[in-house]
């Protein structure tokens, strides 16, 4: 079986890289440890390591020891990597994939026939 939305013979591929998904967790968990990030992200400890460390480098977190956990900080103003999206700031992704589905934006006009939580009158 593929992910959703995949036909069985569709090879499973994503749009968003495991470091993009890395970045969108701890921009909505600050506080998250590596095991939950590992699990939301469904990758390894091992690799959520790795991909915090690249990101941390790169300067697109900054890791703070708070007794025994650690807290992160994102820079939305970085770039993105690609040649191609360099003109373009991670801000725009984190804004759109970091929201949860339960947040409501209190500018967003709402659809006609339906309360604050999008549901059906």
């Amino acid at each position: 079986m593929g992910q959703a939305g995949s036909s069985p013979g569709d090879k499973t591929w994503t749009f968003l890289t495991n470091h993009a998904r890395v970045l969108v967790e701890i921009t909505r968990n600050p506080r998250s440890r590596l095991r939950d990030i590992a699990a939301t992200v469904r990758i390894t400890e091992r690799a959520a390591q790795t991909i915090v460390t690249d990101l941390e480098e790169a300067g697109y977190i900054t890791r703070t020891r708070v007794g025994r956990r650690n807290h992160y900080s994102v820079d939305p103003t970085r770039p993105f990597r690609h040649p191609a999206d360099a003109d373009h700031r991670i801000e725009g992704l984190l804004t759109v994939f970091a929201r949860h589905d339960d947040d409501h934006t209190p500018d967003a006009p709402e659809a006609p026939g339906t309360d604050e939580r999008g549901t059906t009158e």
